[in-house]
Order: structure tokens, then sequence, then C-alpha cells
């Protein structure tokens, strides 16, 4: 039954020639669609994975993550649950949880969430911040490339980087900026996407 819902109702069969693959830092840090078993199973052997953060966080329905979770224990992989919206502001107390997570986790880390565009987008965006790389870096990781789409709600993640972007400028490094400064009501109430791209990232690609 797992896999029928995982194939099917979390459309894994999408998944299964269209990986999603990112490298954000090589060794250390890389990014995914939702992986199936034998994509858990090869990113342990050829890139060294200790550990897998599920940015979807633990769906009991899910037959991904059901299935998800069994590969990982399969091959020794540490699994930590952080979840994020793909549409929604971030919010403070999940970033620090996931700021955390990259401090504690065995690494290389492989960091996923449903089809790799958005949430793995901004996490693989903090990670830069996080190693000092700037907000021009951070934002290159929420691409067209991966699916992003940044003139839909989307977009909201876009929009986090770039307010991180103006604190930046006045010299602000990141951890102080999110600690002290970020308002995620704010940020939620000054974005405004554009109804077309809204309605193709929520009726036609059902982005979480």
């Amino acid at each position: 039954m797992a896999w029928l819902n995982s194939l099917f109702v979390d459309h894994a069969f999408l998944r299964i020639s269209w990986r999603n693959w990112g490298v954000v830092e090589s060794g250390r840090l890389y990014r995914s669609n939702h992986p199936l078993p034998w994509q858990i199973r090869e990113a342990a052997r050829r890139h060294g994975i200790r550990s897998m953060i599920n940015l979807r966080g633990h769906r009991t329905t899910c037959g991904s993550d059901a299935l998800g979770r069994a590969a990982a224990a399969e091959v020794g992989l540490v699994h930590a649950d952080q979840p994020f919206e793909s549409r929604g502001a971030p919010h403070k107390e999940r970033l620090l949880n996931l700021i955390a997570l990259y401090r504690s986790l065995p690494q290389p880390i492989l960091i996923h969430c449903k089809s790799g565009a958005d949430r793995t987008g901004l996490a693989a965006g903090v990670w830069h911040l996080l190693q000092g790389r700037g907000a021009a870096a951070a934002m290159s990781e929420l691409s067209l490339r991966y699916g992003h789409i940044a003139a839909a709600r989307t977009g909201i993640l876009d929009a986090f980087f770039a307010e991180f972007a103006a604190a930046e400028a006045r010299g602000l490094d990141f951890e102080t900026w999110l600690t002290t400064e970020y308002d995620e009501a704010a940020l939620r109430a000054g974005f405004k996407p554009q109804p077309l791209a809204a309605w193709f990232t929520d009726s036609v690609l059902r982005r979480e």
C-alpha cells in the first residue's frame, strides 16, 4: 500500500526519472525532491550521505514518507524532520531548528521536500547564509532551474531573502537579523503574488 500511495497519491511516479538533484556544497550538503528508496541508497553510495532532513515533516498517511524512512534506516542514515511551507512566510522557530540541525547532524546531509523546488531552495539558501556567503548566494537556490516560480505565492521565500539582503547591506549577519529583526507577519502581509502564477503553482503544480 505504501508504494501505491507514494506513486499515485504523492505523485512519486513523476520522480522516477525527474531527480531534481543539486549540489549545495560538495561533500557537505545536497538537495533533491522526495527521493525514492533506491535513490536514497544511491545517494549514500555515491556521495557518502550520512543524514537526511525531510522538509515536509512526518506524514503518517504518506507512502513516500514511510518508504523514505525505511530506506534511510536501512543504509544507516540519521533522519530528521523540519517542516516548512512553500507558500508561507518562514517561521522563525523552524528556521532556528534547521540551523541547529545543520550544526549537529553528521555530514554530508541531503535535504528534500516534495518537488525540491521551494522549501528545499529555502533550506539550501539558509545553508549559504550560515557559511557567510550572503543573500545573493542564498537567492540563487530559489531558481527556475529547480522549478521554483518567484511570481507565485512561493515567491514569498524570495522576499524573505530580499529582506535579509537589505539588512545585510546595513552590516547585519543572518542570525542576528533573524533573531532581532525578522517579522514573519509583516513579510506575509507585504507580499503580493501574481494571480496567474499563483493559480498555476496552487492548482496545477499543487505545491504544498
